[in-house]
C-alpha cells in the first residue's frame, strides 16, 4: 500500500502544498503573497488573510496534479512551527480539519528541520553526519545533522537573521521588498571589495548581524551628506559591498565549525541559498577545501511544502506524528 501524504506550509508568506508518495515530492504548488511588497515587509494579518483565499486552490491543485484522490491520503503533515501564529494558524487548521473528516493522521513538521531535509528530495543527497547552514529571513542557524530526524543546532545568531539583513539594507538604499535578491541582481555589476563596513564579531560559531545593519546605515548618511546621489550613482557598488561582507560573515564560522567536527559534507539550506553569490563562495571552498556542497534547487530554497512533505515522510516512518490538539508554535525550538 503506497503512503501518501498531503503537505500544507504557511508559517509566513507563501502558501503552499504538495504530494509526497513513498518519499518521492510529485509536485510543489506555491501561492506568493505580492501584497507585502508596498509596505517593505510581511504584515502578518495581511499575510494570515491571504493564505485563508488562497489554501483551498493550492490543496486542490496539488492533489489534482499528483493524481490523487482524497481516499488515497495516508496522513496530511502541516507547519507547526516556528513561524508567524496567524500563518500558522491557517494551515494547521486546514489540516486538523481535513484530518478530521478523513480520519487520518498529522504530522506536525518544524519548518527550519524541513529546510535541511529539503536535500533529500532530489540528487545529489549529502551524507551523514553533514553541516548544514540554515539562512532565511528568520533564522540563521549552523546545524550538525546526524540523523534525518536528529540534528543539533552548533550555532547561530542572537539578533537578526541574515536573510533580514540582506532586506533592510536593501531597504535603505530604496529597493522595494524582498530587496534581498535584488542585491543578488545588482552586486552581479558591482566591485565587491570597493566599500568597507564595521561587522560584530561573536564568540564560538554565533553570528550577530545588527551591528552591519548599523554600519551600513550610517555610512549612508555620512556619504548621502557629501552626495545626495551617492546611492543612486553606486548602488552596484554598494550591493556588491554590502553581499560580500555578509557572505564572509557565513562562511567564517561555517569553515570553522567544518574544522572543528571534522566534516567535510557542507549543506545550505533556507531562502538566502538562493543567492548566486553565495551558491558561487560554496563552490569555490568546494574545490579548495575538498567539501562535498550540497545545494537544493531553486524551488526548495524557499518556503515550500516539497520540504514539508519530505520531512513527513520520514517522521512518518519513525510513527512521530501529532494530534488534534496540537498548537501552532511560533517560536518552535530545534
Amino acid at each position: 500500500m503506497k503512503n501518501v501524504i498531503l503537505a500544507i506550509e504557511s508559517s509566513c508568506d507563501e502558501t503552499s502544498a504538495s504530494i509526497c508518495i513513498d518519499g518521492k515530492v510529485m509536485n510543489n504548488v506555491i501561492a506568493t503573497q505580492e501584497i507585502h511588497s508596498k509596505y517593505g515587509g510581511v504584515v502578518p494579518e495581511l499575510a494570515s488573510r491571504a493564505h485563508q483565499q488562497a489554501i483551498a486552490a493550492v490543496v486542490k491543485e496539488a492533489m489534482a496534479s499528483a493524481e490523487v484522490e482524497m481516499s488515497e491520503l495516508s496522513a496530511i503533515a502541516f507547519t507547526q512551527g516556528p513561524g508567524l501564529l496567524g500563518a500558522l494558524l491557517v494551515g494547521g487548521a486546514f489540516a486538523k480539519s481535513m484530518a478530521l473528516a478523513l480520519g487520518i493522521p498529522l504530522i506536525g513538521v518544524h519548518h527550519m528541520k524541513a529546510h535541511i531535509i529539503a536535500h533529500f528530495i532530489e540528487d545529489p543527497k549529502p551524507k551523514f553526519p553533514f553541516l548544514c547552514l540554515t539562512v532565511s529571513g528568520g533564522h540563521t542557524q549552523i546545524v550538525k545533522v546526524n540523523d534525518h530526524l536528529d540534528m543539533s543546532v552548533l550555532g547561530q545568531t542572537t539578533d537578526d537573521a541574515v536573510g533580514e539583513a540582506f532586506d533592510k539594507c536593501a531597504k535603505l538604499m530604496g529597493l522595494p521588498y524582498p530587496g534581498g535578491p535584488l542585491i543578488d541582481k545588482l552586486a552581479s555589476a558591482g566591485d565587491k571589495n570597493k566599500y568597507h563596513f564595521n561587522e560584530t564579531s561573536m564568540p564560538e560559531l554565533d553570528y550577530s548581524f545588527s551591528g552591519i545593519k548599523t554600519g551600513f546605515m550610517n555610512f549612508l548618511n555620512k556619504e548621502k551628506m557629501k552626495n545626495a546621489n551617492f546611492v543612486e550613482e553606486n548602488k552596484n557598488d554598494l550591493c556588491a559591498s554590502i553581499q560580500r561582507h555578509l557572505i564572509d560573515m557565513l562562511i567564517e564560522k561555517l569553515e570553522l565549525a567544518a574544522r572543528r567536527e571534522k566534516i567535510n559534507q557542507i549543506a545550505i539550506a533556507g531562502g538566502v541559498s538562493a543567492n548566486s553569490g553565495l551558491r558561487l563562495r560554496l563552490e569555490e571552498l568546494a574545490a579548495e577545501k575538498k567539501w562535498d556542497v550540497y545545494i537544493p534547487a531553486f524551488q526548495y530554497c524557499t518556503d515550500n511544502a516539497g520540504m514539508i512533505g519530505i520531512s513527513a515522510y520520514y517522521q512518518w516512518m519513525a510513527g512521530d506524528l501529532v494530534d488534534l490538539s496540537a498548537v501552532p508554535m511560533p517560536r518552535m525550538q530545534f
